[in-house]
């Protein structure tokens, strides 16, 4: 991202289920500390169990000793995207495109810190607690997350437009008779 005199990196976890933003962290340079601080942020939010299947693009930064061998600490299993194959790490290209059309791109950014502070607000208060997304049924992360450890009384995979109460068949008119 740009600054107004120099670039930043953004380093971003998501859980691919309910499109939560989990870990993440803002630097000055791509090295391994930037996506291994988001990493911790993760994994200190979530304490994921071992087989949890982590995915990323094939940047070496998620390659390096130190950040496959966190990973493969708590048990993880590693998955990255093909090169040339963006649509394979889909669904944190779609975050970082709604970041940068509803955030980024919304007003210039005079420092680092600046920008941080915006992003965490957009992440906490926005993405995750008040953004829509389609492929959540119309919930925000938050809402899809509390609704799916509540009991369900309809099928998790009716659309929310689909989900209204049942009518018995509506009569026909009665036939007008001719005269």
């Amino acid at each position: 991202m740009r600054l107004q005199g120099e670039f930043v990196y953004l380093a971003v976890l998501l859980d691919a289920w309910s499109r939560r933003a989990v870990g993440w962290a803002l630097g000055r340079s791509l090295e391994s500390a930037l996506p291994l601080l988001a990493l911790e942020r993760a994994i200190a939010s979530r304490q994921p169990q071992p087989g949890l299947v982590h995915h990323s693009d094939g940047g070496s930064q998620y390659a390096c000793k130190l950040y496959v061998g966190r990973l493969e600490g708590i048990g993880a299993v590693l998955s990255m995207s093909r090169p040339g194959r963006p649509w394979e790490n889909r669904k944190c290209e779609s975050f970082m495109a709604t970041l940068k059309r509803e955030e980024i791109d919304a007003r210039p950014y005079a420092n680092l810190e600046e920008l941080e502070r915006h992003i965490e607000e957009f992440i906490d208060q926005t993405y995750n607690r008040v953004r829509l997304h389609s492929a959540l049924g119309y919930w925000s992360p938050e809402q899809f997350e509390a609704r799916q450890a509540q009991p369900q009384t309809t099928p998790p995979w009716l659309p929310a437009g689909l989900s209204f109460s049942r009518h018995a068949e509506v009569p026909a008119p009665p036939a007008r008779s001719r005269s």
